[in-house]
């Protein structure tokens, strides 16, 4: 059977499983076989380009052990060379894998987004005063559970990512996008609602901050990947909020030292609407809201114009290359392909020696 055909017989499967975009655990299942699919496919396509005949006894030695050494990796694939059906359809499978990532990351974005919410409403309700995150209101959950609700999304997800073997390259970019998605709605509340950017919920969010760590230690690198790094603005913002005695503080110390990678704008945003609600401690001087200004009005720290709110990146982070440089043939070794493709015709390659 051809590729074209193989091709053509797939997306008949395709539309016959009725996918259920709204189910990660469906979704994820075929995250997982269509990732390993275009890895099999990839490794099977023989490479177009053939490397330039050896000139001395040395050379085909070593071209002979490279080419020996190269068949014994590839074991239980037989290759072929890539003609237009087979990169067809290779196009297709990365499109596919493309396409579920965004589904599932957009569907783990809409149930992290209610408990985001639940966390900024608290500095909303709380009119001033001292957050407790332990403490229950009006017979509610308490704060803190706010922030136990996201871990909990992110353990769930976590575990139905690891019961379908999704490769862990796209587990460690889910995880980047989605710390990037929660920095971006914590930073821009600090920015735009003023009482979010108070001593109080400074400290809050700092409590979910080190839940946040802590599950990305707990999930180990091999999953969370860079993803706290992701959080960077809004520790940074935190940073700030929870900072005593800011009036004594310089703009040199806040740029350097306590907010580098906060552009002037942002800064400017935070002293402007920040309020120590427990102390009712000063802010930062008159020079440094100066220093401020007049950066911004010279132009010194133009930031190509874009806003100082931080915006969701919905780009898919990662190419077939990166999926396909993760995975190794001798995972495969041992598996046997599913009886719906056994008795298809179309993939009958699939239990060929």
């Amino acid at each position: 059977m051809s590729s074209k055909g193989c091709s053509s017989s797939f997306n008949r499967l395709w539309q016959h499983n009725n996918l259920k975009e709204d189910d990660n655990d469906h979704m994820a299942y075929w995250l997982s076989n269509l990732s390993s699919l275009l890895f099999l496919l990839q490794s099977s396509l023989k490479s177009a380009a053939k490397p330039p005949p050896p000139t001395s006894i040395f050379s085909r030695m070593t071209q002979s052990f490279r080419s020996s050494s190269s068949n014994l990796a590839i074991g239980i694939i037989r290759q072929f060379e890539a003609k237009y059906p087979a990169i067809l359809f290779k196009q297709q499978l990365t499109a596919y894998v493309e396409k579920i990532f965004g589904i599932i990351r957009d569907n783990l974005k809409k149930e992290l987004s209610m408990h985001i919410s639940h966390c900024i409403q608290v500095a909303k309700t709380s009119k001033g005063t001292a957050i407790n995150p332990f403490e229950e209101s009006h017979g509610n959950c308490s704060p803190a559970s706010h922030w136990g609700g996201i871990v909990e999304s992110l353990n769930k997800f976590l575990g139905t990512l690891k019961e379908n073997f999704v490769p862990p390259v796209l587990v460690q970019k889910f995880f980047t996008q989605i710390f990037a998605y929660i920095n971006a709605q914590f930073f821009n509340s600090f920015l735009i609602r003023r009482e979010c950017c108070t001593l109080s919920n400074g400290e809050y969010v700092k409590y979910g901050l080190i839940e946040l760590e802590l599950w990305c230690a707990q999930a180990t690198e091999e999953y969370a990947g860079s993803s706290w790094g992701e959080l960077k603005q809004t520790r940074q913002a935190v940073a700030f909020l929870i900072l005593q005695e800011k009036s004594s503080i310089s703009y040199d110390q806040i740029t350097n030292e306590l907010c580098p990678v906060l552009s002037v704008q942002q800064l400017f945003r935070l002293c402007w609407l920040f309020r120590d609600d427990k102390y009712n401690t000063p802010n930062v001087s008159a020079n440094v809201i100066a220093s401020m200004k007049l950066l911004m009005s010279d132009g010194s720290e133009d930031d190509g114009g874009s806003t100082f709110l931080l915006e969701d990146d919905i780009s898919i982070p990662f190419t077939a290359e990166d999926v396909l440089g993760s995975m190794q043939v001798k995972e495969f070794a041992e598996v046997k392909p599913a009886a719906e493709l056994v008795e298809n015709p179309a993939f009958q390659f699939l239990v060929q020696d």
